[in-house]
């Protein structure tokens, strides 16, 4: 099975410079024209670099997704340069925060804010693009374990991935009439493998360097505080040993985009190396009895990471 996204153009929200960009740079070395979106222009623009330097065909739109003026200058934008959109992947969020007991009103608000206002007004009106024209285009949004189940620490980010995971279903409904499919892609916490990012904080994810308090922030220092998690030396806790990376996820959502999956709609697709099938009291063997997945495709030929990044896709 080859997937070929030729001809088609895709619009990323989110695009940088991690999921964003992965995904970003997979549909584009698949064969799509793409456009970063990003309410940040600098990461937009370095994510239509990358694309570049591979290969691909890109283009920055950046905007705030929460202002309908600015998502509909984007899309306009996108059709002025490529004609039209096939694709739209919803993954514009805000990170961090805190656990109920300390998150602040204003962070809340915002956060929420730009999972719902991005999500709804993206997918409404590249949706209304598509049906007018007839285009059997996909959307997908980009969900988060902590939408499925409960984490400390990150009670905004909790709630908007959770809606985000229903709204895909109840647009999937509205959509299925005009052959336009709607999915998640759940991934959890991986790790980053664009050059630029490595080279600004270094390589590694979660499973090296263990957050004390997840994604999001310290808590008060009351007499009355308990510990919202155990913060000592732990066992890898995912069942492959790695929940994988950006590349990862931008082969999956590419598949989604292609007509290999011209059925699939209103679906949830986990890849995180198995972290959350897992039974709360199941401890994987030690990292270093792990077979783990097999070799990263690899999508970014350029910069130093463990993989060979010189390799051909299929």
């Amino acid at each position: 099975m080859e997937i070929s996204l030729e001809g088609r153009v895709a619009l990323v929200t989110g695009a940088g410079p991690n999921i964003g960009s992965g995904i970003s740079l997979a549909l584009a070395r698949y064969g799509a024209s793409v456009a970063c979106n990003d309410i940040d222009a600098g990461a937009a623009k370095a994510s239509v670099e990358r694309i570049e330097r591979n290969g691909g065909t890109a283009v920055a739109v950046p905007g705030d997704v929460t202002d309908e003026e600015q998502v509909l200058a984007a899309i306009t934008r996108t059709v002025d340069r490529f004609g039209k959109i096939d694709i739209l992947v919803n993954n514009a969020a805000v990170l961090g925060g805190r656990g109920v007991l300390d998150e602040s009103t204003e962070f809340f608000k915002r956060a929420v804010e730009v999972a719902a206002m991005g999500n709804f007004l993206f997918t409404k009106h590249v949706g209304r693009h598509m049906a007018e024209r007839g285009i059997r285009g996909s959307v997908v949004a980009i969900s988060s374990s902590n939408g499925w189940s409960g984490s400390a620490g990150v009670i905004a980010y909790a709630f908007h991935k959770g809606g985000v995971n229903n709204f895909v279903r109840a647009a999937a409904m509205d959509l299925a009439p005009y052959g336009i499919r709607v999915n998640t892609v759940t991934p959890t916490a991986p790790t980053p493998d664009n050059p630029d990012l490595i080279a600004a904080q270094g390589p590694g994810g979660v499973l090296e360097r263990p957050r004390k308090a997840g994604i999001g922030g310290a808590t008060g220092d009351e007499e009355w505080r308990r510990p919202s998690r155990w913060t000592g030396e732990r066992p890898p806790m995912v069942p492959m040993g790695t929940t994988g990376t950006p590349t990862d996820l931008g082969h999956m959502v590419a598949w989604l985009c292609s007509d290999y999956a011209r059925l699939v709609t209103g679906c949830d697709f986990v890849v995180d190396g198995g972290a959350r099938a897992k039974n709360f009291a199941y401890h994987p063997a030690p990292g270093a009895d792990l077979v783990g997945p097999a070799p990263l495709i690899p999508l970014d030929v350029t910069g130093d990471l463990d993989t060979d990044v010189n390799r051909e896709m299929p």
